[in-house]
């Protein structure tokens, strides 16, 4: 037969105290006297008595845990959740993950059952239903990364419209008109709010971005690979591209490499987010650096102020992303007498776009 289970009432008989005083002992409650949490702490240990989670939270109404909603298809998440994990542990918590492929549609029934003491989406496309029904049900929850238009519910983003319009001007700078995009899906606010910071940059320096060097798709390598020979038929053909991420950039990268084009010289790109791979001499990616760990401890802080009772109306948190200037964006001829020299390789340009907290609109 199985051992049986050790018990907090079998604690508190070794101990010579009632269940509830081990209870209060063992998350080290005030009104305990330190000889009794010794005596306690001394039997749970000759016992080799482990606290249920379940019973911790009944007894004191918190789970000290975390849920965070990826979507498996989105490479980023890997990222946010280590961060997150680190973050949280510093603050006293544990993270949960809750992944699926896509935007989950069968999570809430893992979110809404007290399990956990609130949730960070960071999956959320914009017609998204897990938002409103976190809000409904009063589940203490924050957006990271994308936002849900008409959600009420706090969010931590980055300024996607600005980086969108800088990396425009990175690439009008680096003296190109003929210029092409391939952005990420419509359907989510990074998406849609770089393609529209991006085209409206262009649009005031009198550029035009026509539908055939655009292709729009997934935040993956396989999009990058498989759009670059779509927007680079014809017999005027881009000269620079914007790609949606760094990860669609990188795929491009290896497409213009297999398909024999020099990057920079035959073709030049620019990426978004700024990841660690970006900044290998072997890639020497150009791209918008996102602040991940400034959005990832405001979401960890709105969120934490919900669970301590924060009442408050919606909050969007926006950071400003940087430009950074490596090897793949350089001009196509060089600069006209007089016009001022380009920064150096790996230098940063002036945050576009500046961190607020914002309301959201009524």
């Amino acid at each position: 037969m199985p051992a049986r289970k050790i018990t907090s009432f079998d604690v508190a008989a070794r101990a010579g105290v009632s269940q509830a005083t081990v209870s209060r002992a063992l998350r080290r409650d005030p009104s305990i006297g330190a000889e009794t949490v010794r005596r306690v702490l001394e039997a749970a240990q000759a016992l080799d008595y482990v606290p249920s989670a379940r019973a911790r939270a009944l007894s004191t109404g918190s789970t000290q845990r975390i849920a965070m909603v990826v979507d498996l298809d989105n490479p980023l998440w890997s990222l946010l959740v280590g961060r997150l994990h680190d973050e949280l542990a510093g603050r006293g918590y544990r993270l949960t993950l809750l992944a699926g492929h896509g935007d989950p549609d069968d999570v809430e029934e893992h979110l809404l059952g007290g399990g956990v003491d609130g949730v960070i989406v960071s999956t959320a496309r914009l017609g998204s239903s897990l938002p409103a029904t976190l809000r409904r049900r009063g589940v203490p929850a924050v957006l990271l990364h994308r936002y849900v238009e008409g959600s009420d519910l706090d969010a931590s983003v980055a300024d996607n419209r600005a980086g969108g319009a800088a990396a425009a001007q990175i690439l009008l700078d680096a003296g190109h008109r003929r210029i092409g995009a391939l952005l990420g899906p419509d359907d989510t606010s990074t998406g849609r709010e770089r393609a529209a910071g991006f085209r409206s940059r262009l649009a005031e320096a009198g550029v035009d971005l026509p539908d055939t060097r655009v292709r729009e798709g997934a935040f993956d390598q396989a999009h990058g690979a498989e759009s670059l020979a779509a927007v680079l038929r014809g017999r005027h053909r881009p000269t620079a591209l914007f790609c949606a991420n760094d990860i669609i950039a990188i795929g491009a990268l290896n497409a213009a490499s297999a398909a024999g084009l020099r990057v920079p010289d035959d073709l030049a790109l620019v990426g978004f987010d700024d990841l660690e791979s970006s900044a290998w001499p072997i890639v020497s990616l150009t791209t918008i650096h996102v602040p991940f760990g400034d959005m990832l401890r405001s979401a960890v802080t709105l969120l934490l102020e919900r669970i301590g009772g924060f009442a408050g109306g919606g909050r969007r948190v926006i950071h400003p992303v940087t430009p950074v200037l490596r090897s793949t964006h350089c001009a196509p001829a060089p600069p006209s007498p007089g016009s001022a020299a380009p920064p150096s390789p790996g230098s940063a340009a002036p945050a576009a776009g500046g961190s607020a907290v914002q309301p959201l609109p009524e």
